[in-house]
């Protein structure tokens, strides 16, 4: 297809995805950050971690998402007690015909929110890793395929330690977006005090079903980058890697340990579509970078000690890098 020929067909299939907003939007007051960056990971196939203190409404707005969609939706709390059979399942023997057969578990769902999941031990992130990365689940000897569409949107609390376990590295990498959620406006907070005082139950309609999902991201696969914005998206991610390499950013180098990923070069470009997506477009520009970068590259930068003893933070270094690094 043609460039013109993309964006045509982003502007007659997009308009479903600011209904979706309007609906969600009948609950939830503000927050259109959160909801366009789970809209991006919808579009995107990438899941989704939330941070942020109690009481920003982030289950409502992931609960009330999954309620515009005709699909499956399952909500696990974590807690330090659960065990992987409680999230994939597990064999049952069955006395009738002296066989065990699987009884899945409740990660066998089109949309996962799995609350608080640094409340979890080890043996349960890993459980859920498995299922995020290869959409499939093992029990016992075999492996059951996940339904499709498959997205997890993960909480966790950053103020209270105890009772947590940190995520480990690899399943933080796992999740596309990393969203830090803030307070709303003052406004904003005085239109959730009059509809919470009234405590009418707010109905939302179903605009989708999951195969119209599926063929929104093929779609949204087909939406046009030329090479300037790939190699912008690689000056990001090496700039990293190799500050040392880009004259402005030099002295990072003895502040990030690690770089990000070629998993971050990828969910860079798989976003920026999805985005360009939400904006009509069937082409991707600078600004979509911009608007979904800090989201996908901030859980990704490790920092070097010095880094810690001088209280920088990843959110600082990335912000740099988008000030630095020249634009196309």
């Amino acid at each position: 297809m043609t460039i013109e020929q993309i964006n045509q067909k982003v502007i007659e299939k997009s308009p479903v995805i600011d209904k979706i907003s309007e609906e969600v939007a009948k609950v939830i007051v503000g927050q259109e950050y959160m909801v366009t960056r789970l809209l991006v990971g919808l579009l995107a196939n990438g899941h989704i971690l939330l941070e942020g203190v109690p009481g920003l409404a982030k289950t409502l707005t992931v609960s009330t998402l999954a309620n515009t969609i005709n699909a499956s939706f399952n909500r696990l709390q974590f807690t330090p007690d659960l065990l992987p059979a409680d999230l994939i399942g597990t064999l049952i023997y069955n006395q009738k015909t002296t066989e065990f057969v699987p009884k899945k578990g409740p990660v066998f769902a089109n949309f996962i929110l799995a609350d608080e999941i640094n409340r979890a031990p080890a043996k349960v992130q890993s459980a859920l890793l498995e299922s995020m990365q290869e959409r499939q689940v093992s029990i016992g000897d075999t492996s059951y395929p996940l339904p499709s569409p498959f997205l997890v949107m993960a909480t966790q609390n950053p103020l209270e330690q105890e009772g947590t376990y940190p995520l480990p590295e690899a399943q933080v990498d796992r999740f596309m977006l990393k969203l830090m959620i803030d307070y709303p406006t003052r406004e904003e907070e005085k239109l959730i005090l009059d509809k919470m005082v009234k405590d009418e139950k707010i109905e939302v309609s179903k605009i989708i079903n999951p195969d119209d999902i599926n063929q929104l991201r093929q779609l949204v696969k087909e939406i046009y980058m030329e090479d300037k914005i790939k190699e912008y998206i690689l000056d990001l991610v090496f700039a990293t890697r190799e500050p040392v390499k880009f004259n402005n950013i030099k002295d990072m180098q003895y502040l990030i340990e690690c770089g990000a990923s070629p998993r971050a070069t990828i969910y860079l470009a798989q976003a920026a579509k999805a985005h360009a997506f939400l904006e009509h477009r069937g082409y991707v520009i600078p600004d979509d970078i911009k608007a979904i970068g800090k989201d996908i590259l901030r859980h990704r930068v490790i920092l070097t000690y010095e880094a810690e003893a001088e209280q920088i933070k990843q959110e600082d270094l990335v912000s740099r890098l988008f000030d630095e690094i020249e634009v196309p």
